[in-house]
């Protein structure tokens, strides 16, 4: 069929499916849309890219619409009803050009459909002859073509259960041979997705017993391919690469290769190049995959997950192939992924991600390069050069796409996985350490932008306590940026909810963060003041919880909480709710003294054995504002005298006098001053 015959095909076949799921093809369609996709046509660059589009808005179509409420079985069957007779029969020909047809075909349907495709290339004598085929006229195009299908179907476990021995020793006849190098990349990426995907189809038996050509020699062929420049051969051993690059001793291999490393980023077009030229997503993902793998931590496993794996390897191999195991060198210790990654870093990886989501909008490269730089950046010598790469901007451009996705539940948040939540980890990572403006830039509307996502990942129920924590503490430092990012970290959906709870956190690290932040939103938010400092019986309890966290054993925590009581006693009604406190619980005065001189304290216990927390100037100060603020409220002469009796009973006279005295931590003439003004409150109160 010729080329503007074929378009035009295409093009009605393309706007019937898309208003007819059920539209059924004619004949000189389906015969149209088979023909598309072999490599040899004149057209073969433009009319294979639409053919691709035909066929998956086909089977997308069928699939939305047979779906609904039904098997996917269904589905598929619908599918292979439409392409399976057609493409049996061409792989059932003895002549090359039926036989490519059939082939180049179905190994494009696994790519839109792996399911028809799987059941298609499992039909009968399917296999067997287009095999026979290539041992009678082995051609080098139907070899490659032939090498590229089996690449496909080895990918699925009911294809892999049909594959002959026959098949796998052509493919390692065909991988071992050198004057054939796409040949050769595409039938090692079929025997390394065979050897992967068998060992995972049955984990107890391990390995089969016919093994296949050993990890170490394929890729040293897949590398000597990328590093000789072979163009032709790149997507496949780009492909089988990423396969390969899952086992540690291969990431060492190529993470200690330079010359390869910096020939891989070469593949990923720079953006500059990439508006004059066609970029392969697929290759582009395979290189992000491939740096993904080599920087990748193991999950941070608890210790009862640890445990649990150690019984499932002894259930496995048996206690003595446990100890065995363990005995052998890992290279997936953090360290040794520390160590890749300065490598990486040093060979030039950092411009490798804008420039990959530069060229291709694919989702998975996004979130790739996003897992990637969290890697990175773990390490916080290289987070001045991830900044200086421009990858803070990669990741917020990596965000935007995730957070744009459409909300599916009814909190409104956008529909996010666990893997898009990794990006958004890695902007918090590189905004706890570095200054808004070095992460976010000079304009704030990019700053503004950071909030939704931080709020995000803090409130996400896939989040980690770890990404939560870092969560608040980037939240933190935009906070201390102006007030009005304050104020709009104040008013995200639920944020301040969530801070609340995760103040009673039995992680110290994740409450006192909370305290820091609840304590800079309440300096730099109206909205957040007034929430802490407002006359009502929730405002109340919340300067309860403040006054609670500031006896903490945890400093910083004492700190935040105190600072956040000294500001909110600006307002009498937070006066009010601590001098409530103090007449129900007798704490509040105790607590000042604690932090203003423990020491007094520790003189009235009679027993001495108790511990007391202890000061330094900063809460010191933070004690001396809050008594201060407090006393100063008073205007009820009956509540006046009730707290100077009780006072004096909490040794906060004593505490202030000592601290007047010069025989406190505090040397500070201001606080002193204030001290003085706090105590002079009081004994005006007795004249």
């Amino acid at each position: 069929m010729a080329a503007t015959d074929a378009d035009t095909t295409l093009n009605a076949i393309l706007q019937k499916s898309q208003a007819s799921p059920d539209y059924s093809l004619l004949p000189e369609e389906i015969a149209c849309l088979t023909s598309v996709f072999l490599s040899s046509r004149p057209d073969a660059a433009t009319i294979r890219h639409k053919g691709y589009v035909v066929l998956s808005s086909i089977c997308q179509g069928i699939r939305e619409h047979q779906g609904k409420g039904k098997e996917p079985e269904v589905a598929t069957k619908s599918i292979v009803g439409i392409f399976g007779p057609a493409v049996v029969k061409y792989l059932q020909e003895t002549n090359e050009g039926s036989l490519m047809t059939g082939i180049t075909f179905l190994t494009a349907l696994f790519q839109v459909d792996a399911q028809a495709a799987s059941a298609i290339f499992s039909e009968d004598g399917s296999v067997e002859n287009m095999m026979d085929a290539v041992d009678l006229s082995p051609s080098n195009l139907l070899c490659q073509e032939v090498a590229h299908l089996l690449g496909q179907a080895c990918g699925h476990k009911p294809c892999r259960a049909i594959i002959t021995p026959q098949v796998h020793r052509w493919l390692e006849f065909k991988s071992r041979q050198s004057t054939d190098t796409v040949l050769q990349s595409a039938a090692s990426v079929a025997l390394i997705k065979l050897a992967k995907g068998s060992a995972t189809d049955n984990p107890e038996v391990g390995q089969p017993e016919e093994e296949s050509i050993p990890a170490g020699e394929l890729t040293n062929k897949l590398v000597d391919i990328i590093v000789s420049e072979k163009s032709d051969s790149y997507a496949d051993a780009v492909e089988g690469l990423a396969y390969l690059s899952t086992e540690s001793l291969v990431k060492e291999k190529l993470a200690k290769n330079s010359t390869f490393m910096k020939k891989l980023y070469a593949l990923v077009p720079t953006q500059k190049a990439s508006s004059g030229q066609n970029t392969n997503p697929t290759l582009i993902f395979g290189v992000i995959l491939i740096i993904c793998n080599l920087t990748s931590f193991r999950p941070r496993l608890t210790e009862e997950q640890k445990q649990m794996e150690k019984l499932k390897q002894m259930a496995k191999a048996g206690k003595e192939a446990a100890k065995d195991a363990e005995k052998m060198p890992s290279f997936d210790d953090d360290e040794h992924v520390k160590a890749r990654i300065r490598l990486l870093v040093t060979s030039g990886v950092l411009p490798v991600f804008p420039a990959a989501i530069a060229a291709t909008d694919s989702a998975s490269v996004r979130a790739n390069a996003g897992k990637c730089l969290l890697s990175i950046i773990e390490e916080k010598e290289n987070r001045g050069k991830v900044l200086q790469a421009g990858g803070a901007r990669v990741l917020q451009s990596v965000i935007k796409e995730a957070m744009s996705t459409p909300a599916k539940n009814k909190d409104k948040q956008p529909n996010l996985t666990a893997n898009d939540l990794e990006a958004i980890q890695a902007l918090a990572k590189l905004a706890i350490t570095s200054s808004p403006v070095q992460v976010f830039g000079p304009n704030v509307g990019t700053l503004y932008d950071a909030i939704r996502p931080f709020s995000t990942l803090l409130q996400h129920s896939s989040s980690t306590s770890l990404q939560q924590f870092e969560a608040i503490m980037a939240l933190t430092n935009l906070a201390s940026h102006s007030p009005d990012v304050a104020t709009r970290i104040a008013k995200a959906d639920g944020l301040l909810n969530k801070i609340e709870l995760l103040l009673l956190d039995d992680h110290n690290l994740i409450r006192r963060a909370s305290v820091e932040l609840v304590c800079n939103l309440i300096a730099g938010s109206d909205e957040a003041f007034e929430r802490y400092s407002g006359d009502t019986p929730n405002s109340a309890n919340k300067i309860h919880m403040l006054l609670a966290l500031s006896d903490e054993d945890d400093m910083p925590t004492r700190l935040a909480a105190s600072g956040a009581l000294a500001t909110v006693t600006i307002v009498p009604t937070a006066c009010a709710a601590l001098i409530a406190l103090q007449f129900e619980k007798h704490r509040f005065l105790t607590l000042m003294t604690q932090l203003i001189d423990p020491s007094v304290l520790k003189k009235d216990d009679a027993d001495g054995d108790e511990e007391l927390l202890e000061t330094n100037p900063g809460l010191v100060h933070r004690g001396v504002v809050c008594v201060y603020n407090v006393f100063k409220s008073i205007a009820d002469d009956e509540v006046r005298k009730k707290i100077i009796k009780e006072a004096t009973e909490s040794h906060l006279l004593q505490a202030l006098a000592q601290l007047i005295k010069g025989q406190g931590v505090v040397k500070d003439q201001a606080i002193v001053q204030q001290a003085a003004e706090a105590l002079k409150l009081l004994i005006g109160s007795k004249n």
